[in-house]
């Protein structure tokens, strides 16, 4: 019984050319599915951690308003940035997904006292490689979704009187 189980060991044989080239066909298929999706994930991934930031700068922000650290101008609108919110304390420094660092004298959350008494927070982050406005301006950053995030560093947007958000990149 063992002869005859060692004969058949002995007579199996190795893959075909074939075979081994079905086998590189379907990893390339898996391959050409998967790189995609990961690459989504990833983008996903940083416009999601800009939404966190843009929230923690608001709700930094919010703690420097109910602290009477903001200071409003004759248009009841006052300008924090995220400089101030850091070395104020209301924030730890904030690392940006894209780049590692933000501008945080450009990063800011403006601040606006409606007629009701009532605050609108606009946060702005931008890039700390040329300092031009990017990623995002949002009225509502605690609605803020990933079509609101641009992680291209020229984009630029603006907040109607109608509450809209229009961009530009």
């Amino acid at each position: 019984m063992f002869k005859k189980i060692g004969q058949k060991m002995k007579d199996q044989r190795g893959l075909t050319l074939i075979e081994l080239l079905a086998v590189v066909v379907i990893l390339g298929i898996i391959a050409a599915i998967a790189i995609p999706s990961i690459g989504g994930l990833i983008n996903n991934s940083k416009k999601d951690a800009h939404i966190a930031n843009a929230q923690q700068m608001v709700s930094g922000a919010r703690l420097a308003v109910s602290a009477g650290e903001a200071t409003f101008g004759t248009n009841d609108t006052a300008t924090i940035s995220l400089e101030t919110l850091i070395d104020n304390g209301y924030l730890e420094p904030v690392d940006n997904p894209s780049d590692g660092e933000y501008n945080e004298a450009g990063s800011s959350v403006t601040v606006t006292k409606t007629a009701s008494g009532n605050y609108t927070y606009v946060a702005t982050l931008t890039n700390n490689a040329n300092g031009t406005p990017g990623y995002f301006v949002t009225k509502n950053p605690d609605n803020l979704t990933r079509k609101g995030v641009s992680l291209k560093a020229t984009f630029t947007a603006a907040t109607g009187a109608d509450g809209t958000t229009t961009k530009e990149e």
